[in-house]
């Protein structure tokens, strides 16, 4: 199979002139494009990177020489009022410094939050001096083969850059190269350039379509953009509130995104959780936390972000023809799952070194990772409270599952499909339980490397064929 070269094409957003109205300009210059222009602009911001220049290979828009810091620009989209942006995560990997400017112009140190490298996402943070402006968030399952669409973003440095364009088809699958693949993903011809990566596409009303993400080498306007829906998934993953939080409300709900429905619907609520103790039912819909209106995981997860235990969250669901209020309190992370899962571990009857190198032995067959027990210290400070320890990797399998998600030796695993990781056991708990269960899903992962926190997912060899 022929290989195509693909290079990564690090995006940033559009900037607006103050002042500038429709009297600038009459109302046939005012054409649709300019409208969604306009209302799209506030939420794109300009990063700017230092890394290393021996992460070059990976990352074609940073320019340096061996040995020496190399800067590097992308761009992202803001996704909460509070400061936290997505990007992808090649923009902002590896780096030693990240720049964020707004489209007024004031400029911000940023932190990494999360990241996935296998859906190439990330989370950033800035600290804004004032509430900041998020950017329309439309569905991709209704895009159209020839509509018309906008790239927002920095290319070659040109910050605030706009070009226009089509969507030139669907679902396509891009091969980057030997470590990074994408699905599903958006093509269009609307000019996509090395700084456009990160920041988004853009419909016609405005609203953000897709995140654009890489280019075709060589080509000519052959871009790509992971569609907005499947990016909300991952973003919903990146802000879950049990890595940011330590605390976790127990429902679980799927997303509906079609155009006569955009809704987070309840499928159950986990025993004994917070979600069960407030009354939260099968087929409820979640439209309000306190003052945030739900249309999907992700915010729900922002609403969650950064409320404490134990403080109560007033709750509106749809149930059947009523909006009913509910009220949720969150509870800490360290005790019903986490529990769980060591006790079913130790229920294991086999002399304890013959159960280490079973379970020793599996992770390295089904993940493809070497692991070392390692105790909470190496954590650093921020996770060290969190968590009671985790795995250290000491090896991973080439071309296994854990080498495809971006799991690197040196990293901590901390948890796997939502439980701690402290020993082998946990593990083959956890792959037991998802060999049996009838859901597809890949396990989610939490790694802890050089005190930031990654997410991504794993599609185990026994669980997923």
């Amino acid at each position: 199979m022929r290989m195509w070269i693909i290079s990564f094409a690090l995006s940033s957003a559009l900037c607006s002139t103050p002042g500038v109205s429709a009297a600038n300009g009459s109302d046939v210059r005012l054409t649709p494009l300019v409208r969604a222009i306009r209302r799209a602009e506030a939420g794109v911001v300009n990063i700017h990177t230092e890394r290393s220049s021996r992460d070059r290979e990976r990352d074609p828009s940073f320019e340096g020489t061996s040995g020496r810091k190399v800067t590097g620009m992308g761009s992202g989209i803001i996704i909460d009022e509070r400061g936290y942006i997505v990007t992808n995560e090649h923009v902002i990997a590896d780096t030693t410094l990240r720049r964020v400017t707004l489209n007024d112009g004031s400029t911000y140190s940023a932190e990494i939050i999360a990241a996935s490298r296998k859906y190439d996402l990330a989370i950033i943070k800035i600290e804004p001096s004032r509430p900041m402006l998020i950017i329309p968030i439309g569905i991709s399952s209704d895009i159209m083969k020839g509509e018309t669409v906008v790239a927002v973003g920095n290319p070659y440095g040109y910050e605030d850059s706009v070009s226009e364009g089509i969507i030139s088809a669907l679902l396509r699958n891009v091969e980057v190269n030997d470590h990074q693949s994408y699905k599903n993903l958006l093509q269009t011809d609307a000019s996509i350039n090395p700084g456009n990566s990160g920041g988004p596409l853009v419909n016609l009303d405005g609203e953000v379509i897709g995140i654009n993400v890489a280019i075709r080498a060589g080509a000519q306007r052959i871009g790509f953009a992971i569609p907005i829906d499947d990016a909300r998934k991952y973003i919903a993953s990146l802000l879950d509130i049990r890595i940011h939080n330590e605390t976790y409300h127990g429902l679980l709900a799927h997303d509906v995104k079609t155009p006569a429905h955009r809704k987070l619907v309840v499928d159950a609520a986990e025993p004994n959780s917070p979600a069960a103790t407030a009354g939260f039912l099968p087929g409820d819909v979640v439209s309000q936390v306190g003052t945030l209106r739900i249309v999907d995981r992700a915010d729900l997860e922002r609403a969650f972000l950064g409320k404490p235990a134990r403080e109560p969250v007033d709750v509106l669901v749809q149930r059947k023809d009523e909006t009913v209020k509910l009220t949720i309190q969150l509870a800490k992370v360290d005790a019903p799952q986490i529990a769980a899962a060591s006790k079913a571990s130790q229920t294991v009857q086999k002399p304890r070194s013959v159960r280490d190198d079973v379970a020793a032995g599996k992770s390295w067959t089904v993940l493809g990772l070497r692991l070392d027990k390692t105790d909470r210290s190496n954590l650093g400070a921020k996770y060290r409270s969190q968590y009671r320890g985790g795995m250290k990797v000491v090896d991973v399998r080439p071309g296994s599952p854990a080498a495809q998600d971006g799991i690197r030796k040196g990293d901590i695993l901390v948890g796997l499909g939502k439980y701690e990781t402290i020993k082998h056991e946990d593990i083959v708990w956890v792959l037991d339980q998802a060999k049996t269960s009838t859901s597809q899903d890949a396990l989610e992962f939490y790694v802890v490397r050089e005190q930031k926190m990654w997410v991504g997912n794993l599609r185990p060899a026994t669980v997923v064929k």
